[in-house]
């Protein structure tokens, strides 16, 4: 398998995290969206979004970071990374998708660039729009978890949510984002940062890291 992607996106670093979980070698290939590369005639052969990540498996190419680690969940289910129970795996989803959905999108890079190079906002106002969504998006996410606190978001193992969450906040924690007030997230990243799956694939160790 062959993994398109950025060492500084929050996409990219789920499918690092859920192919590390499942014990999947990849080929690294780094796309520099700082640099526009994923913008060339080259990258969007493989994606018509001209987004990443892209996982390429074999002859299959594909897009969405939650839909690649499902992917890998349907021809890799071991270990898992969805619970058995159809309502547990509701609810990790939904955890997934309050970030993924709710959260990222209103802050990633081509969000930026256009908040700064279209509407001219100054730097702070960039950063207080940044700041407001991910601060009130992780409180709901903060409080779900202290409905049914577990050590990870889903009982005693990592899975899907959590391959969610921790690149959530390694982005809440680049921008000075506060997290005092979501303790429960918190609680929830220190655990999975405690394993390999999780620290070896972060950012800063990535082949591309700056």
């Amino acid at each position: 398998m062959e993994l398109f992607n950025y060492y500084r996106s929050s996409a990219s670093y789920r499918v690092r995290i859920a192919l590390a979980l499942k014990g999947l070698d990849f080929d690294y290939m780094p796309v520099h969206l700082a640099r526009n590369e994923h913008l060339g005639e080259a990258y969007a052969a493989r994606s018509a979004t001209r987004l990443v990540p892209t996982l390429v498996d074999g002859e299959h190419s594909l897009s969405q970071s939650l839909a690649i680690i499902e992917y890998l969940e349907e021809t890799h289910p071991l270990p898992p990374l969805l619970p058995a129970h159809p309502v547990a795996r509701a609810r990790v989803r939904a955890l997934a998708l309050d970030i993924a959905c709710e959260i990222h999108p209103l802050n990633n890079l081509r969000v930026l660039r256009y908040l700064v190079g279209d509407l001219k906002l100054s730097e702070d106002d960039k950063n207080r729009w940044y700041r407001h969504w991910v601060e009130t998006g992780l409180q709901s996410v903060d409080q779900q978890l202290a409905a049914a606190p577990s050590m990870f978001c889903q009982g005693n193992t990592p899975g899907l949510a959590d391959c969610v969450l921790v690149p959530q906040v390694f982005n809440a924690q680049r921008f000075n984002c506060n997290t005092s007030h979501v303790p429960h997230v918190m609680r929830v990243f220190e655990a999975c940062m405690a394993l390999p799956a999780f620290e070896d694939t972060r950012p800063e160790k990535c082949p591309d890291a700056e």
